[in-house]
């Protein structure tokens, strides 16, 4: 797989983890898998469970990598009830179209007792659904923790223990983390100090490596703690993005720096041609950002496509009311100033007036218009 949910590159593949923990009297499987790999799954389950032995079906969260075969295997498994959060039981109605599953709501702290092994469940909201839940075995000290602390990243080896490449393991895990939990600092910060709160020794997320403790368990939730703590740059953040057929738009960028730097000469507010650089590091640097300027060319009546794939990275909710400033350089019609401010007031950024265009090449006066708009638009950051 080198392709996750769309948007996730997946350079080093993934898995899809699924647990099986059996107690002296019931029987429980935590998370199922992707509908295309409903047969080996059946295989690897009946290699340790007859399917009708088990008695629950854990769902820690509801989405399709995790519940993609449940259609079919409750099949198999007839008296297997379901168990998933309040949320859960909405999103599965609407996911496999079937009302008459035996679905129970497991309640926050309520625990499930399999006979000599214990299961609590823990709410985790917006890690990284709303459905979102842990689940935690006190006995084994092993936190079932959904997506958490999880990874695109696939060896032989199930646990961390057996790890062959740590540094392409450590880059996959920050991907991860910016893609799935980026958006929610807030929750993360709250689901680590409900993990803390248990003796944890395990961690059993749905993708990636087994993590333990004394090996890559504490790295992993030193970094979700330092990814997540609230950021405030050290200088104002207002980098200009920008791409260029001609060299007329990137004119443009150049004097609207300038004229920010006139009202704000600490800012670190340099120039990027989009083009130039890793996409990873302009969403980044955006997403971090006080404010930001992007500006491209029209062509063919629109922005041209390597700004449209920047603003594809915007982290839509951290970004709500941000300021930006719009720019470009056009020759017949000039569509790519409104159309970006058109998508960016879609989400909810804070543009700044109308943008700021030129024909053709800029003259010597339209330059200096575009560095006294950068000048406004830096006045306007301090109101």
């Amino acid at each position: 797989m080198r392709i996750f949910d769309v948007v996730m590159k997946t350079e080093y593949g993934t898995s899809y983890n699924s647990y099986l923990v059996k107690g002296g009297e019931k029987t429980a499987l935590i998370e199922t898998c992707h509908l295309t790999f409903f047969d080996q799954y059946l295989d690897n389950i009946r290699q340790v469970c007859d399917p009708a032995q088990i008695d629950y079906i854990i769902l820690n969260h509801c989405e399709p990598d995790h519940s993609g075969v449940l259609g079919r295997l409750v099949e198999l498994c007839p008296k297997a009830k379901i168990l998933v959060s309040q949320a859960g039981s909405l999103y599965l109605k609407n996911i496999t179209n079937n009302p008459a599953l035996p679905v129970t709501v497991a309640k926050d702290g309520e625990k499930l007792d399999l006979g000599g092994k214990t299961l609590q469940f823990i709410s985790a909201p917006f890690l990284h659904w709303p459905d979102s839940m842990f689940t935690w075995c006190p006995e084994e000290k092993v936190l079932f923790s959904c997506d958490v602390l999880g990874s695109h990243y696939c060896e032989p080896y199930t646990f961390d223990t057996n790890m062959a490449y740590p540094q392409k393991y450590e880059e996959a895990f920050k991907g991860y983390y910016d893609a799935i939990f980026g958006p929610f600092p807030s929750y993360v910060q709250s689901g680590l100090a409900k993990i803390k709160a248990l003796d944890v020794k395990t961690v059993c997320s749905s993708h990636g490596p087994v993590l333990t403790s004394g090996c890559r368990l504490e790295w992993a939730m030193e970094r979700y703690d330092e990814w997540s703590k609230p950021h405030k740059n050290e200088v104002p953040l207002i980098p200009v993005f920008y791409c260029s057929a001609y060299g007329n738009t990137g004119k443009v960028a150049g004097m609207l720096r300038d004229g920010i730097w006139e009202e704000i000469p600490q800012a670190d507010c340099q120039v990027y041609d989009i083009n130039g650089y890793d996409m990873g590091f302009l969403q980044g640097l955006l997403n971090r950002s006080d404010a930001f300027c992007i500006g491209s060319p029209t062509i063919n009546a629109d922005a041209v496509a390597p700004v449209w794939n920047l603003l594809s990275h915007v982290d839509a909710i951290n970004n709500r009311k941000r300021p930006v400033l719009v720019f470009g350089s056009y020759g017949w019609s000039g569509e790519a100033v409104p159309n970006l401010i058109a998508r960016l007031k879609g989400l909810k950024s804070n543009v700044f007036e109308e943008g700021f265009r030129t024909i053709f090449v800029p003259s010597e006066e339209e330059l200096q218009k575009a560095k006294d708009f950068g000048r406004q638009f830096a006045q306007s950051l301090a109101k």
